[in-house]
């Protein structure tokens, strides 16, 4: 029997499932590279219809808010800024919410935990009745349970993972066939880039993380490649938020085991993968060491402290040369979002042997002109993303800044020591002029 005729009675057309919805229902929406683009795509379509429907849209690919009238449509609420939406959430079109605590089986305060309907894109059902959510399990099982209505876009080439990773399809009510996504939006790297990335990944690949450690990665320009430089490594594990490019290779290799794990031993565990090749999504697929569950349980600090010498590496847009970073906005603007990022930080400072590690180029170019990324303070406006007092180490091309058990005087130094070379002696200057402090 092929998944249309097991789920007949509940198989409909993109624009008919979207017709249930009514002006001023709670709409949920599945996140990232998960988004269910053709579902977006057949409620967009009917904004002429409808009125003050809000929805909720994490990390959202899709742009809700296109012109004005939409806004009599829709209103957007999002936790985390994308290329979709970044200049709707600064022009106040979106509204963003910041979200840094995650706990197991609870959707975030603001996040709307009970919505009238959840989109969300499936793979097409097992003999069983059993669907997956691909790459990304995020929060849908407890907003499955708990929206009035599920609607599913099937997406047949939908890897299966162990874990959290599956849905039967009697808690689905109703079905659609789901078109190609578009390709997600990554911004092409310069070679400059491209060439801080593997000073920096190599420098954290050889100096932080030792054999037997078990492993986070953030996203981010730089963070996300850290997978691709582990191979010398022995017994890893990895315990994340999103399983970035080069683990599933690890694994085939076996460099990561997770024979060492105190949490999950065995497994690799995260709640999506983002941007991962086919090859090693096929490398996934079936696979048992592969282990997806919900957002708030993989970010839960509570867990999260159990894993002994757990290395948390994640990026940021700016530091402060006393160590505060900043990775979510740039000034008053809203460039991502907190993500796990926060979590994971403080998770690195309780668990036993933990480390946490912030990642970032030491200089930027903006429209042809050279910034540091190593600033005296953060610019005003600028929200911390972790605290000083959450960090270890600070990696760019030129160095690592250890900041543990240091003054303030000594985290001065070392941040200095790793800043471009173009802007120490203004570094040394302000940090006189804000801190006192000479060096």
């Amino acid at each position: 029997m092929s998944w249309r005729q097991m789920v007949a009675d509940k198989l409909t057309t993109p624009q008919e499932a979207v017709r249930a919805i009514r002006s001023g229902d709670r709409v949920v929406v599945h996140p990232f590279t998960t988004t269910p683009f053709t579902l977006c795509q057949a409620l967009y379509e009917r904004r002429r219809e409808l009125q003050n429907v809000t929805i909720v849209h994490p990390a959202g690919l899709f742009p809700w808010i296109r012109e004005e009238a939409d806004l009599q449509s829709f209103h957007v609420i999002n936790n985390y800024a994308t290329p979709a939406d970044r200049e709707a959430v600064n022009r106040g079109l979106v509204d963003y919410l910041p979200i840094g605590v995650w706990k197991e089986a609870e959707i975030p305060p603001g996040a709307i935990p009970d919505p009238d309907f959840y989109l969300v894109p499936v793979s097409p059902p097992d003999k069983h009745g059993y669907c997956s959510f691909g790459t990304g399990v995020w929060f849908a099982p407890t907003w499955c349970r708990q929206a009035k209505r599920v609607i599913a876009e099937v997406h047949e080439n939908f890897i299966r993972t162990g874990g959290e990773n599956h849905i039967h399809i009697s808690r689905i009510d109703t079905f659609v066939e789901g078109q190609p996504p578009p390709p997600p939006p990554i911004p092409p790297r310069s070679e400059e880039e491209v060439a801080v990335t593997e000073v920096i990944c190599t420098l954290v690949a050889s100096e932080i993380i030792k054999d037997r450690d078990t492993v986070q990665i953030g996203i981010g320009t730089v963070s996300a490649a850290l997978g691709m430089y582990l191979g010398d490594k022995h017994d890893l594990g990895i315990q994340t938020e999103i399983i970035t490019g080069g683990i599933a290779r690890l694994v085939e290799a076996g460099v990561v085991t997770g024979k060492y794990k105190t949490v999950h031993r065995g497994k690799v565990v995260g709640s999506a993968c983002v941007a991962l090749p086919p090859e090693e999504l096929a490398i996934m697929d079936g696979n048992p060491v592969f282990e997806l569950y919900e957002f708030g349980y993989v970010d839960d600090v509570r867990m999260l402290v159990r894993q002994q010498n757990l290395v948390c590496v994640n990026n940021a847009l700016m530091v402060d040369l006393t160590g505060q970073v900043a990775s979510e906005t740039i000034g008053p603007r809203v460039w991502t979002g907190v993500g796990g990022q926060t979590a994971f930080m403080i998770a690195a400072q309780y668990a036993p042997g933990g480390r946490s590690v912030i990642v970032l180029p030491s200089s930027h170019l903006v429209q042809g002109e050279r910034r540091t990324r190593i600033v005296p303070a953060l610019p005003e406006g600028s929200v911390v993303t972790v605290p000083r007092t959450f960090v270890d180490y600070v990696v760019t091309e030129h160095g690592i800044a250890t900041l543990r058990g240091k003054t303030v005087r000594e985290r001065i130094g070392e941040l200095i020591a790793v800043a471009h070379p173009d802007f120490r002696a203004e570094l040394k200057k302000e940090a006189q002029r804000l801190y006192g402090i000479s060096v």
